[in-house]
C-alpha cells in the first residue's frame, strides 16, 4: 500500500517513525460524461483567465482569496514551515474508553505503519499499552491543508487512525426528532423485540454490495449487444396502515424467510417495560399489605358492631317494665 503521509507520533517523550496509508478503498462504479448527441467525452479543462490558455497541472499553485478579489499566494512550503507541532507529528493528546468517541466524528481510516527498523520498538510499546488499557488514543495531526482530530486504536497487530470531525462540526439534534406526542403502546413494543429477536445478528463479513453489482451486471449486458436485466417485480399488496398488523406481518415473513414455523403472534410472551413492571410491583405490594389491613378493619367493624347490638338489646331488656300479677 503507498503512503500518503510520512511522520511520527509523538507520545511524550517517544517519538514513532511511521508512514500512514488508507485503511478503506471504494469499490464504486465511476462513470464519465459524455455527449448525449454523438457519445463524445466531456472534460474539464483548467485555463488561465488572464492568458486565455490551459494550463498544465505543474503550473498550479494555492491562493487565498481576499476580500477585494486580491489573489495571496501560500505554497506547500509556507504550510510546511507553520509553527504547530501537528505538521508532521501525530500529537498524541490523551486516553478515553472507546465508548466515549461519538460515532457521528468517525471520517476516514488510516493505518499506521512503522517507518523503519528503529521505529519497530516503540511502536510496539504503544500498541501493547493500548491493547491492555482497552482505551484509544486522542491525537491532533496536520493532512492536506488542515488540522484535524483523530483516535488511535489497534486493529489486530496494527495501529489504526481515524480522522474525528471537531466537535462544533457536528449539528445539534433539535428539530429532528418527531413531536412529543407519540407515544408507543406496550403491545407494538413486544412485537418490535420480537421482531428484533426474530431477525437476530447479522454477519458483517457476509454482507455486500447489490447495487454495484447490478450496474456491473448492466454494463456487461450492454458491452455485448444483450438485453440488460429487467428490474424485479414489486412486492404485492398494498401499503399497510396499521403498526401492528405491519409489525406483525414483518414477524411472519422474518420467521419464515428463516424456516421457522410462525406461530400465532397475536399471543406472545409480554416483555413489561420498567414502567410497568413498577407499576405491578407497587399493585402488588399494595394489594399484599393492604388484604390484613382490610380484614382487620372488617372484623373490628364486624365485632363493634355485634357489640352495639348486644348492648341494644340489654338495654331494652332492662327497661321494659315487668307485668305484675294481681
Amino acid at each position: 500500500m503507498r503512503s500518503i503521509w510520512n511522520g511520527a507520533i509523538s507520545f511524550g517523550l517517544v517519538s514513532i517513525p511511521i508512514k500512514l496509508v488508507n485503511a478503506t478503498e471504494s469499490h464504486s462504479v465511476s462513470f464519465r460524461q459524455i455527449h448525449l448527441e454523438d457519445g463524445g467525452r466531456i472534460r474539464y479543462r483548467k485555463v488561465c483567465e488572464l492568458e486565455d490558455r490551459e494550463v498544465e497541472q505543474g503550473e498550479i499553485g494555492k491562493a487565498y482569496e481576499d476580500a477585494d478579489g486580491t489573489m495571496i499566494p501560500v505554497t506547500d512550503q509556507d504550510l510546511a514551515a507553520l509553527p504547530i507541532p501537528t505538521a508532521k507529528t501525530i500529537e498524541i493528546e490523551g486516553f478515553v474508553p472507546a465508548e466515549r468517541v461519538d460515532p457521528l466524528q468517525m471520517d476516514a481510516a488510516y493505518y499506521l505503519a512503522a517507518n523503519g527498523v528503529p521505529a519497530a520498538k516503540p511502536y510496539t510499546l504503544l500498541r501493547e499499552a493500548l491493547k491492555r488499557s482497552g482505551k484509544v488514543a486522542i491525537c491532533k495531526f496536520a493532512l492536506r491543508g488542515r488540522e484535524r482530530l483523530g483516535m488511535l486504536r489497534v486493529v489486530d497487530d496494527v495501529l489504526a487512525m481515524h480522522g474525528l470531525l471537531w466537535p462544533d462540526e457536528i449539528r445539534a439534534t433539535e428539530g429532528v426528532a418527531p413531536d412529543a406526542g407519540v407515544t408507543v403502546r406496550d403491545k407494538e413494543l413486544d412485537l418490535a423485540d420480537a421482531l428484533m429477536d426474530t431477525l437476530g445478528d447479522v454477519d458483517l463479513e457476509a454482507l455486500h454490495d447489490d447495487y454495484r453489482e447490478a450496474v456491473e451486471e448492466l454494463i456487461s449486458a450492454k458491452a455485448s449487444g444483450e438485453e440488460p436485466p429487467s428490474a424485479p417485480a414489486a412486492p404485492a399488496g398494498g401499503r399497510v396502515l396499521d403498526l401492528m398488523a405491519a409489525l406483525e406481518k414483518s414477524v411472519r415473513e422474518a420467521k419464515e424467510s428463516r424456516g421457522e414455523e410462525a406461530a400465532d403472534i397475536t399471543h406472545l410472551p409480554k416483555k413489561s417495560t420498567t414502567t410497568t413492571k413498577k407499576k405491578t410491583a407497587a399493585s402488588a405490594k399494595k394489594s399484599t399489605t393492604g388484604s390484613p389491613r382490610t380484614a382487620k378493619k372488617t372484623t373490628a367493624k364486624k365485632t363493634t358492631t355485634a357489640k352495639s347490638t348486644a348492648a341494644k338489646k340489654t338495654s331494652a331488656k332492662k327497661t321494659t317494665p315487668r307485668k305484675r300479677t294481681a
